[in-house]
């Protein structure tokens, strides 16, 4: 029987603190949600054996108590499904595990992916990268310094991503850091940042932190990973509202996720609360087929299906790009070319 447990308030500016505290035991969340009579949600706990569960309570305090199916708990509670092999899925379904130096892929032409930390905040269910060998990638100075002598020795790099795991794991120092690094390249423009620790975890966005993206000579993206209208709160909206003064430009990327947002409807409201947020919506992925994760699949088909209706619902810049990433291809699939030339 999971412990009781109650919400507890953190300062918002205390981050890590919050980083260690957060919820490791599916029965702990689902008595939290006073869900502990779901047997089938119960059932699916042993999954955290196959991925750790990582929820922190912050994002927690946005799901609906005794709803079952909320579209947050969804992304992030173990499900029995997980124990199912599924062909066509993989292990590493974007052909990553080879990267060109320990934490570095140089997956297209103009732009590299630094790995900057292997951990996150959260554990999403669906996550491309739950297998991914961070082990032998790990996030220090000594591969920090190789990644940046790989980027030196390409002039065709004028944009670093950096990934993980999150990057906003790494302390504000050792961002610093790596941007102090980063500016001494003459090659290298912008600096985007793939992150969803903002999202679960907004007091990560702090002053200090700002004030360093503003007076970098990069042009600085942060690209949140919000899936549902209901992970968007006032405390989220304020640290958007805070590296937007920093002139930190802000896109969202999503996953199309079965049980979660498969509707144009939920789509439209994702949408227009980023909007309101100050976050424009950037790409929506289909899932990438990775092992464990086959129950959030939803068809091409049913995909593009959704897209129409969704042009119809809302304003042009708020429907964000349906694609797919292939491993090895050169750039990512759009699949809704012919839908949007119709628009």
């Amino acid at each position: 029987m999971a412990h009781i447990v109650t919400l507890k308030p953190h300062p918002r500016e205390d981050w890590l603190h919050q980083l260690a505290d957060v919820i490791t035991d599916p029965l702990q969340l689902l008595h939290f949600l006073a869900l502990d009579n779901h047997p089938e949600l119960r059932k699916g706990a042993e999954a955290r054996a196959l991925f750790p569960l990582r929820v922190p309570w912050s994002f927690a305090a946005r799901m609906r108590k005794g709803d079952p199916l909320d579209p947050l708990l969804l992304q992030v509670l173990t499900a029995q499904d997980e124990f199912e092999v599924t062909p066509g899925f993989s292990v590493d379904p974007l052909d990553e595990q080879h990267s060109v130096v320990p934490g570095l892929l140089h997956k297209y032409h103009n732009r590299a992916l630094l790995l900057v930390k292997g951990g996150c905040a959260v554990n999403c269910r669906y996550c491309f990268r739950r297998h991914f060998p961070y082990q032998d990638n790990q996030g220090n100075k000594s591969n920090w310094r190789q990644a940046l002598d790989y980027i030196r020795q390409h002039p065709e790099l004028d944009e670093i991503i950096f990934s993980g795991g999150d990057p906003l794991m790494a302390k504000d120092h050792e961002l610093d850091w790596l941007i102090s690094e980063l500016e001494t390249i003459p090659h290298v423009q912008r600096l985007r940042i793939h992150s969803r620790l903002p999202v679960v975890i907004p007091a990560r966005i702090t002053e200090a932190l700002c004030q360093r993206l503003s007076q970098t000579r990069l042009r600085v993206l942060l690209v949140t990973h919000i899936n549902h209208a209901n992970e968007i709160d006032s405390e989220l909206s304020e640290s958007m509202a805070r590296l937007r003064q920093a002139g930190v430009t802000l896109l969202n990327q999503s996953v199309l996720l079965r049980g979660v947002n498969d509707n144009a409807s939920t789509l439209a409201a994702l949408s227009n609360a980023l909007f309101n947020a100050g976050v424009l919506p950037y790409y929506l992925h289909v899932l990438d087929k990775v092992q464990g994760a086959a129950h959030f699949l939803v068809s091409d088909e049913e995909a593009r299906n959704i897209m129409k209706q969704l042009l119809s619902q809302v304003s042009g810049y708020l429907v964000p790009r349906l694609t797919r990433e292939i491993g090895g291809e050169a750039s990512k699939t759009l699949l809704d070319l012919q839908l949007l030339k119709r628009s």
